[in-house]
């Protein structure tokens, strides 16, 4: 019987990449290199193996690998999440990327590689890979350390910049050159789209999931999904992007659906396995024989990766506020390149912007650089010890004061965020109503013309605009005229009602140009005349509460889109309060680790409390100890330690690493703050009625009588950790206190004025 080749080669592939991962699983090695050796074996190159004979249809499995990988990260990416990781992994990521580009280019110069190839050599190498990071994290145990939300911050960051690099490298293909107006018209319309896509996709998509949830099973998800994702890369093809972005985009705003995990879940076994498909392709490409004439330089772009990620990296986290510890720590994970370093150079190859022989050499230095990520991470804590022992202890106190104080003050002034909302209001509403019109223009008016003829068309799709972008156009004009910050700042003066009439003229103005475009585009009709017309439409749509309220419903159903998982899943008030008082715990870089002691921790076993010291010699705060089934919560000083006891201590980074480092066989079985064992962190002000007003922490006998503790005070806006016995209780002092629930509340029963904030 005749088998066809791709059932043959299919088969031969998934054997060879079946094997070789079960290898590298026993030899704890990332399964990404498994299959790049996968690839190696299927190759020709390998005389002793069988060799994959339809390598065209190979590499279209592989374009296919390359969507679902997209996909996936799509889902997993949401934009709220870059919103939550905020500046620092903004800075950050910025700063290596744009650093690395750079450094790239220069090898790329000096090894003889011409500027545009060099500057394809610096985009290559300037992003770590995701899924080596995150498999490594997993496996070492430290996703949920603190610097762990500063490295993927920036991994969320560095991939969207990736899509952007290749819609870049994908426009600028065709003219061979990169000149600067051509980049800001691809970076611009590849932002217009960004927000057409996702604002239309989020409003549309899960609303249509919610009035089609009770005939959908999995089996109908997945296909609806898949579908999705098609439908979108077809859609950015035509548009002139990638079609890496096309499914990249739909997985973004699947994201965003109340079935977000569902689909990750089903989507998950066909991005393995079409990823795998991707990855074994890569191997396939590798050449030996130019890996052996270009050894040298596969070392100096490797070491170049590794050095140049741990200095990028921990500068760029120093720049924007990070601890010396975090931003070395962060350094020293993101030392590989992955994924989008094939991507891109595969990019480069096809559009004829780098030789051919550049791909098997990145994918040998990403080979390398994967290999030695376990081992470089173990060095973050060496480097950091040797950086603290050589540098003056007042030079790295002063610096981590300084970003406490700095990120403690931050605030916002009433004109900057009442500016700041009218530019993201009048940036997205005015791209939409772009949107609406290249729609009609394009689209429907020939369409309509073919029907009806272009006598009747045109008014007819005039029409229809002007009502489509009217909720629209009053959302640029009205919004935000009866927020709190309008109405403070129309309060403290003439001038600023004066500025505030300037704004909603001007905002008007925007309004009324887009209903003088419609008029000059669709009718025709004299400037003076569309004048008129816009001036009259915007004073009947700013009367018509019917537009009012469909402006007002259309925002509320894309909102509810956007947060309906946490409407769902959390209660809105206690998360504010206690994502509060979380950030600024982080602020102080402070969190919780719990520790197993064993039979070898002589210097602990059998020592009480008050002579061991913990406080004193270590700055950190011994909070609970779990004896088998028994717990002990703010244990007092007679307390001892025994084998098998885990305990739970408080502290900063720098003081759990210390006391870690001490007993170098302590077992740090977890740190996270969502486990506590009953003890929980409140925070309250000390009013003028307080008791504690003018006490010190001794004389308030805390400890002693609720079996609670202080761990830290904030005074005027500075905070201190670990506050001395002999600190004095202030009016205006923000104090952080540690306790089981109950304890707490029994010791705040008579601070009836004090502002209580939980943590969990």
């Amino acid at each position: 019987m005749h088998i066809p080749p791709l059932i043959h080669d299919l088969a031969l592939l998934l054997i060879s990449a079946g094997i070789t991962t079960i290898i590298f699983k026993w030899l704890k090695q990332p399964v990404v290199l498994g299959y790049i050796v996968a690839g190696c074996l299927v190759s020709s190159q390998i005389s002793l193996t069988p060799d994959i004979s339809g390598t065209s249809d190979i590499n279209s499995w592989s374009e296919l690998g390359v969507i679902f990988l997209l996909f996936s990260l799509g889902i997993d990416f949401s934009f709220k999440k870059l919103i939550n990781v905020g500046k620092t992994a903004a800075i950050g990521a910025c700063v290596i990327v744009s650093s690395m580009i750079l450094a790239g280019f220069i090898v790329g110069l000096l090894i003889g590689m011409s500027s545009s190839a060099s500057l394809l050599l610096g985009c290559m190498i300037s992003m770590s890979s995701t899924a080596i990071i995150v498999k490594a994290f997993d496996d070492a145990g430290l996703q949920s350390q603190p610097f762990a939300k500063n490295v993927y911050g920036i991994l969320i960051f560095e991939d969207l910049i990736a899509i952007v690099l290749m819609v870049l490298i994908s426009t600028l293909a065709g003219s061979n050159s990169f000149e600067g107006i051509e980049i800001f018209i691809a970076v611009v319309k590849l932002f217009f789209f960004l927000v057409v896509w996702m604002i239309s996709g989020i409003y549309f998509f899960p609303t249509l999931l919610k009035r089609a949830r009770e005939v959908m099973n999995d089996e109908t998800l997945l296909i609806v999904s898949i579908g999705f994702c098609f439908g979108m890369v077809i859609f950015a093809m035509q548009v002139g992007f990638s079609s890496a972005l096309g499914a990249f985009i739909a997985g973004s705003v699947l994201a965003e659906t109340l079935e977000a995990e569902q689909f990750e879940k089903l989507i998950k076994p066909i991005k393995d396995l079409f990823g795998a498909i991707f990855f074994v392709s890569v191997g396939m490409m590798l050449d030996f024989t130019t890996i052996s004439d270009h050894w040298s330089t596969i070392l100096i772009l490797s070491c170049t990766v590794i050095i140049g990620q741990i200095v990028f990296a921990s500068s760029g986290l120093l720049i924007a506020g990070q601890s010396i510890n975090s931003a070395i720590q962060s350094g020293f994970c993101l030392t590989q390149i992955g994924e989008f370093a094939f991507i891109i150079a595969m990019l480069g190859i096809n559009m004829g912007l780098i030789d051919s022989h550049i791909y098997p050499i990145i994918v040998a230095v990403s080979v390398l650089t994967i290999f030695l990520t376990p081992y470089i991470m173990k060095l973050s804590g060496p480097a950091y010890r040797l950086i603290e022992k050589h540098l003056p202890e007042k030079w790295i106190n002063g610096w981590e004061e300084k970003n406490r104080v700095k990120s403690s003050t931050r605030e916002n002034s009433l004109w900057e965020r009442l500016l700041t909302d009218l530019c993201k209001i009048i940036a997205i509403y005015s791209i939409l109503i772009i949107a609406i019109i290249m729609l009609m223009t394009n689209y429907l008016s020939p369409f309509l013309s073919s029907l009806i003829g272009e006598k009747w068309a045109t008014p007819i799709v005039a029409i229809l605009t002007a009502t489509l972008t009217a909720p629209l156009i009053r959302a640029i004009i009205a919004k935000k005229n009866h927020s709190h910050e309008y109405k403070t700042l129309r309060k403290k003066g003439k001038n600023n009602q004066n500025i505030l009439l300037a704004l909603i003229i001007f905002r008007g103005l925007i309004g009324g140009g887009f209903i003088c475009y419609i008029c000059y585009n669709f009718l025709n009709l004299h400037f003076i005349t569309s004048v008129l017309i816009s001036c009259a439409y915007i004073a009947l749509i700013m009367r018509s509460r019917r537009i009012k309220f469909f402006s007002i419903r259309l925002e509320r159903i894309f909102l509810l889109n956007l947060y309906s998982r946490e409407y769902l899943q959390t209660n809105l008030k206690k998360d504010f309060n206690k994502n509060r008082l979380y950030n600024q715990l982080e602020d102080y870089d402070i969190h919780f680790s719990d520790f197993e002691i064993d039979s070898t921790h002589t210097p602990l076993i059998g020592k009480r409390l008050k002579d061991l010291k913990f406080q004193q010699r270590y700055g950190v705060h011994l909070v609970s100890i779990i004896r088998g089934t028994a717990r002990i919560n703010i244990p007092g000083g007679n307390e001892a330690l025994y084998p098998s006891d885990k305990i739970l201590v408080l502290g900063t980074d720098k003081q759990i690493e210390k006391f870690e480092y001490q007993f170098k066989k302590l077992s740090n079985i977890r740190s996270r703050e969502e486990k506590m064992h009953g003890v929980r962190i409140s925070q309250f002000t000390i009013s003028s009625n307080s008791h504690l007003n003018g006490k010190t922490i001794l004389e308030s006998a805390i400890r002693e009588n609720f079996r609670c503790m202080i761990v830290g005070i904030e005074k005027k806006g500075i905070a201190t950790m670990n506050p001395a016995v002999n600190t004095l209780f202030e009016v205006g002092d923000v104090v952080w206190i540690a306790g089981e629930t109950a304890k707490i509340k029994t010791f705040l029963k008579g601070e009836e004025s004090l502002s209580i904030t939980d943590e969990q």
